[in-house]
């Protein structure tokens, strides 16, 4: 029985040893932070179909909604910012339930609610996606959303404040599905954001055009915000299974708008992605403009991570883009503030890849 009993003290002083070490191997949590005080950031959320269409993942987005709030000051975030696909089917209404158990209007209702914890602390802007749109619509008819009752100019006076122009949708309506925002950066610089949506029609695209080359603009750095925009092999997106006649994908946009302008530096969008494959997620690619000058395109989404289409619905993945106040330095780093909950997740709440954490330099 001593034998027996000493050989248990040994086994457990092993195997204590063995988690004491592994506990001083595990890397210490960083939250975000700034590497200069002077920085202002502006966060990107990715497609948020997958948290909407089933009530059990809604909770995350509320998470990241909440971060986001936690860590205005601390961060200085000014900015949110949201590639489209706000909900996984605009107006179902019979939901199948392996598929989503969420009818279009409550996806809708969802997305909203979440984005309301920002209202009335900082300014959001949204594309719209494939899926915000009557997929009835799909072929040889206009693409019909709900988004302008859920999302209007009114909702949030932060927007209110930078909102400057807006277009007519397809039944001539002023919505936000493309509109334009002014906005100066703590900096001093100027930046014009402009929202296009799903498939952008050739009279917004030339809209867009004229209006980034009106002199009030012409020194803004413009953001561009579309949805189906750049793919995984960092391609512009040629076309899309979607039967519209008058549509601009990737490709297209890119030589209509981006590649004529003089001042759009900056393009984000989303619509990838492959179950639980990350870097398929994800694209980054720089071309010049007319000018000559660099314009930094970017993909980023998360909506089959986690479990894929059916899935948590993303992870609480997010892109936080650091702004220097040297006014061309841009850190863009990815973060799940939904692993950064728990200390037995934090060690996976950043990805270092990089695919994901670079640096993006303005001209």
């Amino acid at each position: 029985m001593k034998t027996k009993s000493k050989l248990n003290v040994l086994l457990l002083s092993f195997l204590t040893s063995i988690l004491t070490v592994n506990a001083q191997n595990k890397p210490t949590f960083q939250p975000p932070a700034l590497s200069h005080p002077e920085s202002w950031t502006m966060v990107l959320l990715p497609d948020i179909q997958n948290y909407v269409k089933f009530q059990r993942n809604q909770p995350i987005l509320d998470v990241m909604m909440n971060w986001i709030v936690e860590n205005e000051d601390k961060l200085r975030i000014k900015l949110v910012l949201c590639t489209g696909d706000l909900v996984e089917h605009d107006d179902i209404v019979n939901p199948d339930f392996r598929k989503m158990d969420q009818t279009g209007k409550q996806q809708w209702e969802a997305a909203a609610k979440a984005f309301t914890k920002l209202d009335g602390k900082l300014p959001y802007i949204t594309a719209t996606g494939n899926h915000d749109y009557n997929i009835f619509s799909y072929t040889h008819k206009p693409k019909t959303t709900h988004f302008p009752t859920y999302f209007y100019a009114d909702k949030n006076r932060e927007n209110q404040k930078i909102l400057r122009e807006v277009a007519p949708n397809v039944y001539g309506n002023p919505s936000l599905e493309n509109a334009a925002y002014q906005w100066v950066s703590p900096h001093g610089k100027p930046f014009l954001f402009l929202s296009l949506e799903f498939a952008p029609r050739d009279t917004i695209l030339t809209w867009a055009k004229q209006l980034i080359h009106e002199p009030k603009y012409q020194d803004h750095q413009v953001v561009l915000l579309t949805h189906a925009y750049l793919n995984y092999q960092n391609e512009h997106i040629k076309t899309a299974k979607y039967d519209l006649q008058d549509a601009n994908y990737g490709t297209a946009v890119f030589e209509k708008l981006v590649q004529s302008s003089k001042n759009i530096e900056m393009v984000f969008s989303g619509h990838i992605g492959a179950p639980d494959d990350p870097r398929k997620h994800v694209g980054f690619r720089i071309d010049k403009n007319s000018a000559g000058k660099d314009v930094s395109q970017m993909t980023f989404n998360a909506q089959a991570l986690g479990g894929g289409t059916y899935g948590s619905g993303g992870d609480g993945w997010i892109r936080i883009l650091e702004f220097l106040p040297d006014g061309k330095t841009v850190r863009v780093k990815t973060f799940s503030p939904l692993f950064a909950l728990s200390s037995s997740t934090q060690d996976k709440a950043w990805r270092t890849a990089d695919y994901d954490e670079f640096t993006i330099n303005l001209n």
